[in-house]
């Protein structure tokens, strides 16, 4: 490999071949949540947009397919687990490669907590155990125990994970169609409970709606599809490394393109623009309201649908962290316990516990805050996405230098592609600053130091980035020996293993 690392990999390694394409497929899915993410999203994200919710769907994944490029060809390369921690230094240098694997690790922490209060709450609410989720110790307890048992799921091994997350797909994919065509069905049938309008094609127009409502919409599709490349994570741990994880990144979303466009049609035709507007203060909950509306006393299916959705992701977005963890100590950028491989299951133990450890405690923390911070602290999860995503696409473009003359191909999908997908998550970062700037735009409505909290979250954690890497740099210089280098065009080829 060109480039100069001094990389040293342990004699213990992650399990190789311990998956097929199909499970890192399923398991990049369900990392991004999907029937949670709609939940989340939808009602905002029409209040913002009206009928034109599923255009934002498509525009929105227009940069994700782009990076999703990026992800591909540089794993094509560098088969590492850090994923863009280890892209990034080779491309341009180890400051850069840190503060990118740094984002990655902290997204998880942000999230996870989140993920399984929600995992709880809707499937209290899907066994009719309604006054339990008010009733915070318990649903706070009951998500913490969640985070710890999907942890060990990631920690006994690969193989369990996959065939757990394979269920979990396929229960929230068959309650997402479900819902989908029971809804369509209504709204043609004209037998829908609330004022249902006919679908048409141009509600994806992305544009239809324009001006800076748009621009924030725009930002609440960009979260919905993050989270994709947990399957590159696992590149190490994939059969034919080398191209089954980014294949399965890029499959990723695509088919998640297609599921939010098809329930997002189904949505806004069933409830109407005006129904959703006025409810989309409710957030996730919006599901659980359409829930009995569409499916009657079948309401469990799409409550059930969330759960195993949040779910699923609790497990997998454990996964770029830990592996992001593992393999910046593996190259000296963290202290090497969190490098340890857990002898037997062949999985990084030390880092996977250190990552649920601090998500539990950030959780309950600030929770204690109020639990509008938490949601503020999820808002701030766009800027951590936005960077590092637009970092990997310019990592893409730069690693790659020497390969994009090569064909008309390349120089597309390998060099412009993934740079103008850097560019347009650069504007959105630009736009998310901005908005979070503004107090009153968050969802607390409160001001910390004058700023909106995720602004605040999201700078605090860069300026914690910072000062642990100086730190580490003084303690331990020789990743920083590290110099950037060029890819090799063979192994792009794919002439070499």
């Amino acid at each position: 490999m060109a480039g100069g690392t001094t990389e040293t990999r342990p004699t213990e390694g992650l399990k190789a071949d311990a998956i097929g394409f199909v499970d890192a497929l399923v398991i990049g899915l369900n990392s991004t949540s999907p029937a949670y993410s709609l939940a989340a999203v939808i009602g905002p994200v029409v209040a913002l947009v009206g009928i034109y919710a599923p255009g934002v769907m498509f525009a929105s994944f227009v940069p994700m397919l782009l990076i999703a490029s990026a992800f591909y060809y540089l794993n094509k390369v560098d088969q590492d687990c850090g994923t863009a921690f280890s892209w990034v230094t080779r491309a341009m240098g180890p400051w850069a490669g840190w503060l990118g694997g740094w984002a990655i690790a902290m997204t998880g922490v942000l999230v996870v907590g989140s993920l399984a209060d929600v995992a709880v709450t809707f499937a209290l609410l899907a066994f009719g155990l309604d006054s339990w989720t008010e009733n915070e110790f318990v649903r706070q307890l009951l998500a913490v125990l969640v985070i710890l048992v999907m942890t060990a799921l990631c920690v006994i091994g690969t193989e369990l994970s996959a065939k757990v997350q394979n269920v979990l797909i396929l229960a929230q994919v068959a309650c997402l169609l479900a819902f989908a065509v029971v809804a369509l069905y209504r709204v043609y049938a004209d037998t829908g409970t609330l004022r249902s309008t006919e679908p048409s094609l141009s509600w994806l127009d992305p544009f239809g709606a324009g001006g800076a409502s748009l621009t924030g919409a725009l930002l609440l599709g960009v979260f919905i599809y993050w989270g994709w490349e947990s399957a590159v994570n696992l590149t190490e741990e994939v059969r034919d490394s080398a191209v089954a994880p980014g294949r399965a990144a890029v499959w990723s979303t695509v088919i998640l393109l297609v599921t939010y466009v098809s329930v997002a049609f189904a949505v806004v035709a069933y409830a109407g623009p005006t129904f959703l507007a006025d409810n989309a203060e409710e957030e996730e909950f919006i599901f659980a309201i359409l829930a009995g509306e569409v499916m009657g006393g079948w309401d469990w299916v799409v409550l059930l649908a969330v759960a195993t959705s949040a779910l699923a992701s609790t497990q997998t977005t454990i996964i770029p962290a830990s592996r992001t963890a593992l393999s910046m100590a593996r190259r000296q950028a963290l202290p090497t316990h969190f490098a340890h491989i857990q002898p037997r299951f062949q999985t990084p133990d030390v880092s996977t516990w250190w990552v649920a450890g601090i998500a539990i405690a950030w959780y309950l923390v600030i929770n204690r805050i109020s639990e509008n911070a938490l949601f503020d602290s999820l808002t701030a999860l766009s800027l951590l996405i936005a960077f590092y995503y637009a970092l990997t696409g310019v990592a893409c473009a730069v690693y790659h230098r020497r390969q994009l003359t090569q064909s008309v191909h390349d120089f597309f999908f390998i060099g412009l592609g993934p740079l103008i997908g850097a560019g347009l998550l650069s504007w959105l970062l630009v736009e998310s600053v901005q908005d979070m700037s503004d107090p009153a735009n968050s969802y607390s409505g409160v001001s910390w130091f004058g700023l909106g909290p995720p602004l605040v979250i999201g700078i605090g954690i860069a300026l914690a980035g910072v000062v642990l890497m100086v730190v580490w740099r003084l303690i331990s210089p020789a990743f920083w020996s590290e110099r950037a280098g060029v890819a090799d065009p063979e192994l792009v080829r794919g002439n070499k293993a």
